[in-house]
């Protein structure tokens, strides 16, 4: 069990580098990136990986996405790079789906570090306190906390000094929001795969 969700997780991450060129609009006011429909699933992996398997698994999720974050950029550069055939007319179109900023690739890479690892850090040490009790309180204080630095990270390498503060702040409040939001819609998942992991594992369902 530990390898598919060691997989949807690096895909997860992967897919979303691809989706954040994608800007969408709920109404006026929210503007989100295409990778936050994908925000629902990666952390509550995360925390379901440091809940059944521990920390140190956690820890090495994370290194791995990490790692797979960074050979996709330099292969996608390499791509990017490749003289196009004659009969591939759309170079341009394959650059700005796939190219980025060299700003927000930082700011992407820079956010994902720090927030995964505090998320994994605070998880953990919300359950030394209470076990196997209150996974909903670990789960939800983890990646509500970690998401928080997550944006203000990535917000402020990405886009400072290019956008009005204003319309940084709004962004800021429209995405973290809808973080927050997703953190307490995906607490089911997270049981329910924390239900199954254990049974894979051979363990018996604990209570909550």
């Amino acid at each position: 069990m530990l390898y598919y969700l060691n997989g949807l997780f690096v895909g997860f991450l992967i897919l979303a580098n691809v989706l954040a060129v994608k800007v969408f609009s709920i109404g006026e006011w929210i503007v989100l990136p295409g990778a936050a429909i994908l925000i629902i699933f990666t952390y509550p992996l995360i925390d379901v990986i440091c809940e059944v398997y521990g920390k140190e698994a956690g820890s090495r999720t994370v290194r791995t996405g990490l790692m797979a974050q960074v050979f996709a950029v330099c292969f996608i550069a390499i791509a990017i790079e490749l003289p196009p055939a004659q009969a591939f007319a759309h170079q341009q179109e394959f650059e700005i789906i796939l190219g980025g900023s060299m700003r927000v690739i930082i700011a992407s890479l820079v956010a994902y570090t720090v927030s995964v690892n505090l998320d994994v850090v605070i998880f953990n040490k919300l359950k030394e306190k209470h076990g196997n009790g209150k996974l909903w309180l670990r789960n939800n204080a983890s990646t509500m906390l970690s998401q928080l630095i997550d944006t203000v990270i990535f917000i402020s390498i990405a886009f400072y000094g290019i956008m009005p503060f204003k319309v940084l702040l709004t962004l800021f409040i429209t995405q973290y929001l809808f973080k927050f939001l997703a953190s307490i819609v995906a607490t089911p998942l997270v049981y329910g795969l924390v239900f199954v992991a254990r049974k894979r594992k051979g363990l018996e369902p604990s209570h909550y």
